[in-house]
């Protein structure tokens, strides 16, 4: 797996969603109260844009006339024909055994964490010392959203 930097924290607020590409491929970021999501952009079905879909939670009773709305913002609701996934897992709500939206694991990672990772990767590529191009030393101080592809 690789992982992708597709926008800073900032750039998708609690409450929001951002459609990027990863891999040629288009991939929603869901931000549900400061945890991140992200799902493909096509909904199984008949390849609905799940960016435009609705983010609602459940009801569910225990018993009759004992409701509870439950997991208030995790259930995205296709725009063509209301097929609804789990954005944690990308499972269908109509049968999670056998349709899914395929989801992308998501974190949140500091700048310079990710610089020093680059930074690995590089010195690991086995290129001679003597082509190494002169360094200076950088400091990120965002946070920054990584999808793994």
């Amino acid at each position: 797996m690789s992982k992708h930097v597709v926008a800073p924290v900032r750039d998708i607020p609690p409450g929001s969603r951002k459609r990027v590409m990863v891999k040629g491929r288009a991939v929603v970021v869901f931000n549900v109260d400061g945890e991140f999501f992200g799902i493909l952009d096509r909904c199984p079905h008949q390849g609905g844009s799940l960016c435009e879909g609705k983010l609602i939670g459940l009801v569910e009773a225990n018993e009759p006339g004992d409701y509870a709305y439950t997991r208030r913002g995790e259930i995205l609701r296709c725009p063509w024909h209301g097929w609804e996934f789990d954005i944690r897992t990308g499972r269908s709500r109509i049968d999670p055994d056998r349709l899914k939206a395929p989801a992308f694991a998501v974190a949140v990672a500091a700048g310079a964490d990710l610089a020093d990772e680059l930074g690995r990767d590089a010195s690991r590529s086995g290129e001679p010392e003597q082509l190494q191009a002169e360094t200076f030393p950088v400091t990120v101080e965002e946070q920054y959203v990584v999808v793994e592809a």
